[in-house]
């Protein structure tokens, strides 16, 4: 999975190799404007470089679709997300959080009052009710591995529930209703079991 707070892994890679690439461009324009007209890039560096492109977009949709894949592993399962939730059955679920949501970020809060931000700690397969509320536009609520989606207006709350993964990691969470510039980088994580994550 991607980190959800930041950039790392293949995402890092990629901004690297078209920085690098960026400025291998404009350095080799200059050498093309100021150096004496004799001097021409070579066929096969011309050859290489578009090698070298091609090659990029195939890692990069490789890649890609690796993530998707593993976003979307446990949908196939039944039942492990719901939208409507009877007030009777609250007792049933294994942990009940309130999520605040707001531009640009979610703030978690347990039932014990312990608040962690762009993060929450489940244990595997727990069923588990988020009470999620705005406190400045509409936003949405996505957790991919679950199923589930909604978007909650400012001013009202919504419950919805999951019944946690079953193997222990980092799951997305995410905005999916444009809320804004800092938009792209509303993400949290569900962190199941003894995965490491950063609770501050």
């Amino acid at each position: 999975m991607q980190n959800a707070l930041g950039l790392m892994g293949d995402q890092a890679l990629m901004v690297a190799i078209a920085l690098t690439l960026g400025v291998a461009g404009i350095t080799a324009l200059f050498l093309a404007l100021f150096w004496p007209r004799r001097w021409r890039m070579k066929y096969r560096m011309e050859i290489g470089f578009v090698i070298l492109l091609v090659s990029l977009v195939f890692f990069a949709d490789q890649r890609s679709t690796a993530t998707f894949q593993a976003y979307e592993t446990d949908l196939r399962n039944r039942g492990v997300s719901g939208q409507t939730v009877d007030p009777a059955a609250r007792a049933a679920f294994d942990q009940q959080i309130t999520v605040l949501a707001f531009q640009w970020g979610f703030a978690f809060t347990t039932e014990g009052g312990k608040i962690s931000r762009n993060a929450v700690r489940v244990e595997p397969d727990q069923k588990v009710l988020f009470r999620i509320l705005s406190n400045d536009v509409i936003h949405g609520f996505n957790i991919p591995v679950a199923g589930l989606t909604t978007e909650f207006d400012p001013g009202t709350d919504r419950e919805v529930w999951i019944r946690a993964p079953t193997k222990p990691g980092k799951y997305l969470i995410q905005c999916v209703n444009y809320c804004g510039v800092g938009h792209a980088q509303m993400k949290a994580w569900l962190v199941v079991g003894d995965a490491d994550a950063d609770m501050a």
